[in-house]
């Protein structure tokens, strides 16, 4: 008589919706991979216009799929508009977000699909902006697992902020502000937060939206953080303690350093035009790369600014310029010929980051970019544009020595929305790449970079931290 035997059991699933902006996703692709490779399925939730990148990303991962829903259409958006890099400025964010909300219908939808077909997910992990899946989640029971782009001080430091936006608003831009239990190596000003922090107008419908992502957050079931324990560790347990119902920190990153060393990193493009332009500087004074991110919109005069800081510094660069209204002034791009490389379309910033003749990073620093280049041992000049890129600088230039603010620490007010001077970006530039501040900052993103690389390591802080994540959902 023939056996039978019991069908396998299915694997964990887990559901995963990034917020509609590249910054957001590709760490949440990081990691859906590396849950996916410890045998969990997974269905990410997104629309019709990101999908396509999304599944670039993701076609060597069969148990990762993707679930398509619409993108409504809002009067205040262009048509097709389904991603932030697309908005025509970020005066339309707001209008955006606000669309986001009308796919919650069409989210329980999917989820209720996964019920029915005996496929429901033991978690959502869900970014920062969509906080109106908490209430999804708890229609179906199902744990929501808050993502934020941001590190644990950074985050900290915000949320901390925004009990006290009161006190902040009334602060002046001249003198130091110190949050109540909260112990830092650096001082704070008030143009280090957001502008709706900073503002503090209850009426404001931005600071509103906050309001509900704060409220969600501290009522999801735990939070994962792209960071590892080794690097902001020390600051888990008080972010731990702003949450309700025990919530926990999982610091599970560097995510893009998950399966693959930088070698693997810097070989994803080695095909491309400024990958082979690099070829050529190894074993030169090194190369600076200059990149703003995708949701900065800089003036023409200060691109012009730029273009000349780089000139007058004399160091080879390559500047991925996504401006699409500036042109260089007369003469410069042969001037410059040979030493900077002007890169218009969309670049691979690991990659290039990874190249060994890449020894500086001017940056916005979002997260990120930061997490990227220390994790490459590659020391950042740090020229902060919006959003908690301010306090992102401080920690990289005060708190870890990893870098250079563009900014002195006691800069306050909205001095930087000023238009930058060439001769401050040429000096910070040449303090990075040859100064005893900078020789110290490399020193310094290179162990970092050493840290990184073993935290996600079999038994590593963050492979163990990932471990523990997936046991309790399992268990749960």
């Amino acid at each position: 008589m023939a056996s039978t035997q019991s069908p396998a059991p299915a694997p964990p699933h887990v559901v995963v919706f990034p917020y509609m902006a590249q910054g957001h996703t590709l760490p949440l692709l990081d990691i859906s991979k590396t849950l996916a490779s410890r045998g969990l399925k997974l269905t990410i939730i997104t629309t019709p216009s990101n999908a396509p990148f999304i599944l670039s990303k993701i076609s060597n991962h069969p148990s990762i799929s993707l679930s398509i829903i619409p993108f409504p259409r809002v009067n205040d958006l262009p048509e097709g508009c389904e991603n932030t890099v697309n908005l025509p400025s970020m005066s339309h964010l707001l209008p955006f977000l606000t669309a986001t909300k009308r796919m919650k219908q069409t989210f329980e939808n999917v989820l209720r699909t996964m019920f029915e077909n005996g496929c429901p997910p033991i978690c959502v992990i869900s970014d920062f902006f969509l906080s109106w899946t908490l209430d999804s989640c708890y229609l179906f029971g199902i744990p929501r697992i808050v993502f934020h782009g941001m590190g644990v001080l950074p985050m900290l430091i915000i949320k901390t902020a925004f009990i006290h936006r009161q006190c902040i608003k009334a602060s002046m831009y001249s003198e130091p502000i110190y949050l109540p239990d909260l112990k830092i190596s650096f001082t704070l000003n008030k143009s280090d937060f957001p502008e709706s922090i900073q503002r503090g107008d209850p009426d404001e419908p931005f600071l509103q939206i906050m309001e509900e992502v704060e409220e969600a957050d501290k009522s999801s079931y735990g939070v994962l953080a792209n960071s590892f324990d080794e690097l902001e560790g020390e600051y888990v347990a008080a972010l731990e303690a702003i949450f309700y119902y025990k919530a926990k920190i999982w610091c599970v990153g560097p995510a893009l350093l998950y399966d693959q060393d930088g070698t693997h990193i810097q070989k994803e493009n080695e095909s491309g035009p400024y990958v082979k332009w690099l070829d050529r500087h190894v074993g030169s004074n090194g190369v600076l790369y200059v990149s703003f991110g995708t949701q900065a919109h800089l003036s023409n005069n200060q691109m012009e600014e730029i273009a000349f800081g780089l000139e007058m510094a004399g160091y080879p660069f390559i500047w991925a310029a996504r401006s699409k209204e500036w042109d260089p002034p007369d003469d410069w791009t042969e001037r410059v010929n040979g030493r900077g490389l002007v890169v218009r379309d969309w670049v691979e910033q690991r990659s290039i980051l990874a190249h060994p003749a890449v020894v500086g990073f001017l940056s916005h620093c979002g997260w990120n970019s930061v997490l990227e280049s220390l994790s490459m041992g590659v020391p950042l000049l740090a020229w902060p544009m919006d959003a908690e890129q301010p306090l992102n600088a401080k920690v990289v230039a005060w708190e870890l020595g990893a870098g250079i603010q563009l900014f002195p620490q006691e800069s306050v007010g909205e001095e930087k929305m000023m238009t930058v001077d060439r001769r401050v970006i040429s000096d910070g530039v040449k303090e990075l790449m040859v100064g005893d501040i900078g020789r110290k900052a490399r020193e310094r993103a290179q162990a970092i970079g050493k840290m990184a690389r073993q935290a996600v390591k079999k038994g590593g802080s963050s492979d163990t931290k990932l471990d523990q994540l997936i046991q309790s959902l399992t268990n749960k």
